[in-house]
């Protein structure tokens, strides 16, 4: 593996990345302050701060191992999950829903705002690689994290939205996996099948929306 290679590449992803984790936990301690639980604030976890949100194996150690293992062909990480009282919330049922859309909600905006950015440097005549290399990394690791994130299994955001939606009874039994839910996911991914029947489907179509939505900025500077 090329060394100078490996660092140019973490030092294009390092900003958004730090960003996409830090936001989408913020996020979501951010709406449940909103929805009624003041749990996260109560701990200092809707901040901006990144160390409040990474966790030194599942940010730093386990993506930079996967990354050597598999040079480069296969990454996985997680954030230190933001805690959230459910039972505080107003009416939790419904609420748990705003709240777990909220962490790949703020994905889907960076994405955007990374998109836009670039669309305004190339328009500036900036042909600097870096910069736009790292905005294309903004928009790709939100795109991962967006699509991922809605997974419907707990504990990832879309299990906890599909509780939120399904009666209760079919919701209890769905919430019953997740102490296995870290594990299946796992698994999933490893096989490939988080990757064929989902991810790809849904980042095509987050990409779709996103070229949708930055169109008219694109014949605007143009």
């Amino acid at each position: 593996m090329d060394f100078n290679n490996l660092i140019q590449t973490v030092l294009i992803y390092a900003l958004p990345v730090l960003f996409a984790i830090t936001v989408h936990e913020a996020a979501h301690g951010y709406a449940a302050r909103h929805f009624g639980d003041n749990t996260a604030a109560m701990m200092g976890r809707i901040t901006l701060n990144p160390i409040k949100h990474i966790d030194p194996v599942g940010t730093i150690l386990m993506p930079l191992m996967l990354y050597f293992a598999t040079s480069g062909a296969f990454l996985f990480g997680y954030a230190k999950p933001v805690p959230v009282r459910f039972d505080q919330l107003r009416n939790p049922k419904r609420d748990m829903v705003w709240v777990a859309l909220a962490g790949p909600g703020a994905n889907l905006l960076q994405a955007l705002l990374w998109g836009v950015l670039m669309y305004v440097l190339l328009a500036g005549g900036l042909e600097e690689r870096f910069f736009l290399e790292m905005c294309r990394a903004g928009v790709l690791v939100n795109v991962v994290m967006f699509a991922f994130n809605l997974f419907p299994l707990p504990p990832l955001d879309g299990g906890r939205i599909l509780v939120g939606l399904l009666p209760w009874k079919q919701a209890a039994m769905v919430s019953r996996v997740e102490p296995w839910g870290f594990f299946i996911v796992m698994a999933l991914v490893i096989t490939g099948i988080v990757s064929t029947l989902w991810m790809r489907p849904v980042m095509g179509l987050t990409y779709g929306l996103l070229d949708f939505l930055l169109t008219p900025l694109s014949f605007l500077l143009h």
